[in-house]
């Protein structure tokens, strides 16, 4: 062996022996964390969401399993059953779901109905013993959503809200950013997602479902990045509602927006539509610069920047199997949720107040 090969091998040895420890330490860490138990998670409501993204995202997770289904469509079980394995025994109606008290397959429910749904499938999964999953918003009104808190804190089961945007490594880094005041204060945040709706007669048009148009279906993801980004509640909102349909949204908001001012003197404008395409971007306004996404709330290819032109990308993740994840290790560890009941009943109460100034024209104090 040369000199210069020799020097070579014992440096290699030498960062070998070094890193050892601790790349045993790691993999050690990684073994346990793959021996923990997969929770069995039921779908209940088998729509497109379902269909298209948790149902394959729940193949990618680490301490989930599909083991359960809820629907009120017979027709569609037997295509799921042979999709997933899922037996007989494992496949409930709505009106059935209280015979989960005997299954220990199925550890979680993640609620996928219609909005006005979510509050009496999460009661039912909770007396049935179920910790709870639930699509957003979390319910039509706070008062159901209080009733579905109450519900898993007397059955002793966790319950959290599925904000997949709160996983997603770019809106975590627009947390950091305005937390650690990189560019200085925040001051003003921009944020806005809409698109043209098509089929007048779905669910989402029908308030009874839906509880609302545009503000509670993609409005939701606006209000929540300005809570997140901001690290505070709005004390005050004012909003205006436009509608150029007035057959096809005689029952919701077709264009919404609003303002709302934050404690610290944070001002965020905000904006919904079932009406345009294109609209989907947070933008922050610093006191020495801005940072922003845009696309910012699709299910992948989002993309950030910055004034400083600094890179601002992140590997994309599958942020269905983040969140599903994080609320089983919740669940495994006895621990809360970032994303609870109580984050989804803050959101549905602003979203009243800002439906109560779009209504009456005026600001709203939010107690």
């Amino acid at each position: 062996m040369s000199t210069t090969s020799r020097r070579k091998f014992i440096r290699q040895s030498a960062a070998a022996a070094i890193a050892a420890p601790f790349i045993s330490t790691t993999i050690t860490r990684a073994l346990a964390e793959d021996a923990r138990p997969k929770l069995g998670w039921a779908l209940c409501g088998l729509g497109r969401l379902a269909e298209g993204q948790i149902a394959p995202a729940l193949l990618k997770t680490r301490h989930c399993r599909l083991t359960g289904l809820v629907t009120g469509s017979p027709d569609k079980t037997q295509e799921w059953q042979a999709r997933y394995n899922i037996p007989g025994a494992n496949v409930y109606s709505y009106d059935t779901m209280s015979g989960m008290a005997d299954n220990p397959d199925i550890d979680v429910v993640y609620i996928v109905t219609p909005h006005a749904l979510h509050g009496s499938k999460a009661i039912a999964a909770a007396k049935a013993g179920k910790h709870v999953f639930c699509e957003k918003p979390m319910e039509v009104s706070v008062a159901r959503c209080q009733q579905m808190i109450d519900a898993c804190d007397a059955a002793d089961r966790k319950l959290g809200i599925a904000y997949r945007c709160q996983f997603d490594p770019l809106h975590v880094e627009m947390i950091r950013l305005a937390q650690e005041k990189e560019f200085g204060k925040v001051r003003v945040i921009e944020s806005s997602f809409g698109f043209h709706i098509g089929d007048p007669t779905q669910w989402r048009l029908k308030k009874a479902l839906s509880g609302g148009g545009a503000l509670m279906d993609v409005g939701i993801y606006c209000l929540q990045a300005s809570r997140y980004i901001s690290g505070e509640e709005p004390v005050l909102v004012s909003a205006m509602e436009t509608k150029t349909d007035r057959v096809k949204f005689s029952e919701v908001d077709q264009t919404i927006t609003w303002q709302a001012k934050f404690p610290s003197g944070i001002v965020a404008n905000c904006g919904a539509t079932f009406a345009a395409e294109g609209m989907g971007h947070v933008k922050v306004h610093a006191e020495r610069g801005w940072f922003g996404l845009e696309p910012a709330f699709y299910y992948d290819g989002n993309k950030g920047t910055r004034s400083d032109d600094m890179e601002f990308a992140f590997s994309e993740i599958d942020m269905f199997a983040a969140q599903m994840d994080d609320f089983a290790q919740c669940i495994l560890d006895d621990r809360e949720s970032k994303v609870s009941g109580a984050v989804g009943l803050q959101d549905v109460k602003i979203m009243m107040a800002i439906y109560e100034s779009a209504a009456t024209g005026r600001a709203v104090k939010i107690a």
